[in-house]
């Protein structure tokens, strides 16, 4: 069995694209994000996706390089996977809700584009994973981990805390977690509680409520922090009340 190249940043940089180009593009990147999820990317060729996309074999050097370009393309597309900036999330003068919400929007729209490409792109995630190219770890070590280490010193703030400890980075993965459910358990709201998630309007109630309950969370670590070591009076914790 043939082992993938892996997939680096040391591929050949995409040309320019033209300014009429976002349609061809585009359809270029959703044919290859349906094949790539369903035979992984040692076995999809680039003509099975010039094919799939009604395109040349040629649009795919234009835009992506290679193969391996448009497989990062894939990865990266904002459609899919919007980026979360450290800066965010632990910006000056951003509050933690105003981090939280910007955090939450980033699962939240893609699902307003359609809950089948997001399907797709996690079963992409998941081939991924047991397929390794490197782009998974490209993607924890680019985006998921800053935008994570970013989460936590924005709590650390909030609780009161000096310095990270486990504590924070359990708050910090239980509340992007929220996020990740909606995505992990697309199936599960379908069978049991579709008008959760299936309009836009339903997603933007969910995005308030995500908000509200990751601020309850945050402020009873703050308590329990303050229960276990009283904050002194030059420097309170403070707390506030978010009903969700």
């Amino acid at each position: 069995m043939s082992i993938p190249s892996p997939v680096t940043s040391e591929a050949p940089a995409p040309k320019p694209m033209r300014s009429d180009g976002v349609e061809a593009r585009n359809r270029l990147l959703d044919a290859a994000l349906a094949l790539f999820a369903e035979h992984g990317f040692s076995k999809t060729s680039i003509r099975e996706i010039a094919q799939a996309a009604q395109a040349n074999v040629a649009a795919i050097s234009y835009y992506f390089g290679d193969k391996a370009g448009l497989y990062r393309a894939v990865f990266s597309d904002p459609r899919t996977n919007p980026p979360v900036p450290p800066e965010a999330l632990e910006g000056e003068g951003v509050s933690l809700e105003q981090g939280l919400r910007g955090m939450y929007l980033s699962f939240l729209e893609p699902l307003k584009q359609g809950h089948v490409r997001q399907q797709q792109y996690m079963k992409l995630c998941f081939r991924e994973m047991l397929e390794p190219t490197g782009a998974w770890q490209h993607e924890i070590e680019a985006n998921i981990a800053p935008a994570h280490h970013a989460l936590t010193r924005t709590l650390c703030r909030h609780a009161g805390v000096a310095e990270v400890d486990d504590d924070i980075h359990r708050l910090a993965f239980t509340l992007s977690g929220l996020g990740v459910m909606l995505h992990v358990g697309n199936d599960l709201y379908a069978q049991i509680r579709p008008g959760l998630v299936n309009t836009p309007e339903a997603l933007d109630v969910y995005l308030d409520r995500l908000v509200s309950y990751a601020l309850v969370l945050a402020d009873a670590e703050a308590l329990r922090r303050r229960a276990v070591t009283p904050a002194s009076p030059h420097s309170p914790v403070s707390t506030s009340s978010h009903a969700p």
